[in-house]
């Protein structure tokens, strides 16, 4: 798990954990790593802004303070579910853990007899999850594509061709239920598309992507459309 992705997770723990608080020792077996890690990371996210608090001491721990939860949410039953199912179905999205967890903090801050009737309808709803790809190459690819760093993949093309190629990601595209990596590909000196499910090796590199645009890629497939537009 990246140092980022784990920060996260720890945050969530802490909130999770209430009144109670959460012991450096098990955050540390929870995540598999030292308890200094754990107090590192502690550290960084009261650094970071985080509203942390500490109870030292037999049966202490540490937690983040009221303040820092979210407010209540008002969501119907049903636009909960919609939520929970739209996460469910992409599991090969994007940043789909990252998702996954925004919607448990959505939900764990629904009002209990809101929770409790989504909780009834989400048993009315199945999906059928199609296996996703290695979570390592998703975590290098969303990793390369938030921070704009060069990604060296070792990708099969439909054709069988196996290439190690230097990407720089420019977005992600979900067309006729695949998703793609986009990016200029610095063997070829133009934008190309990789299906993700055909890339299978991902190393995110120290080198800084040159400034490619979304606009060098196009329009969008007809059956494609960006996740969000201003004003929408």
């Amino acid at each position: 798990m990246k140092r980022a992705e784990r920060l996260h997770a720890l945050s969530e723990m802490l909130r999770r954990s209430g009144a109670r608080g959460i012991s450096a020792e098990r955050l540390a077996r929870e995540f598999e790593v030292s308890v200094r890690t754990v107090k590192r990371d502690l550290n960084a996210l009261e650094n970071s802004g985080a509203l942390l608090w500490s109870r030292p001491g037999p049966g202490g721990g540490y937690g983040l303070a009221s303040g820092a939860s979210l407010p209540p949410v008002s969501l119907s039953p049903a636009q909960a579910v919609a939520l929970m199912a739209a996460v469910s179905a992409a599991a090969d999205a994007p940043y789909a853990d990252l998702a996954a967890a925004g919607v448990q903090k959505i939900l764990d801050v629904l009002d209990p007899r809101t929770r409790a009737r989504a909780d009834e309808l989400a048993h009315r709803v199945w999906v059928n999850a199609l296996p996703s790809s290695s979570r390592a190459i998703k975590s290098a690819l969303e990793e390369a594509m938030a921070e704009q760093r060069v990604l060296s993949i070792r990708y099969t093309s439909g054709a069988g061709t196996t290439t190690t190629r230097d990407i720089e990601p420019v977005l992600f595209a979900s067309t006729n239920g695949q998703w793609y990596l986009i990016g200029w590909c610095q063997l070829r000196e133009a934008i190309r598309w990789f299906a993700v499910s055909r890339i299978e090796q991902a190393t995110v590199t120290r080198m800084a992507c040159s400034g490619h645009t979304v606009s060098e890629v196009g329009d969008p497939p007809a059956n494609a459309k960006p996740v969000y537009r201003s004003g929408d």
